[in-house]
């Protein structure tokens, strides 16, 4: 190959840097698209196919909070707790 061969194979530098930065904006507005297209389809899960009885019972509490147990149903439930933490905190391994 001959050094006329090489300079007509040859890419000028601006041509070059014009090419990359060309490439990497459409990689980059690609991962945008695919990040908005995730997100568009986890609302549309959340807001339009969830279980009609799914909302009504997270709903339930709102409108009666007199239906929501409270400490005084359960007395024992806070010393039962604690204990639990007490106990986890033991048995986890500390360096």
């Amino acid at each position: 190959m001959t050094a006329a061969d090489m300079e007509r194979l040859d890419t000028p530098l601006d041509a070059l840097v014009a090419q990359v930065d060309a490439t990497t904006a459409a990689n980059a507005a690609a991962r945008a698209a695919r990040r908005l297209a995730e997100a568009n389809a986890e609302n549309q899960h959340l807001l339009y196919d969830a279980d009609p009885t799914d909302t009504a019972f997270a709903l339930l509490p709102c409108p009666h909070p007199e239906l929501c147990s409270t400490d005084a149903d359960y007395p024992e439930w806070a010393a039962e707790l604690a204990e639990q933490i007490r106990a986890s905190n033991l048995s986890r391994r500390t360096p």
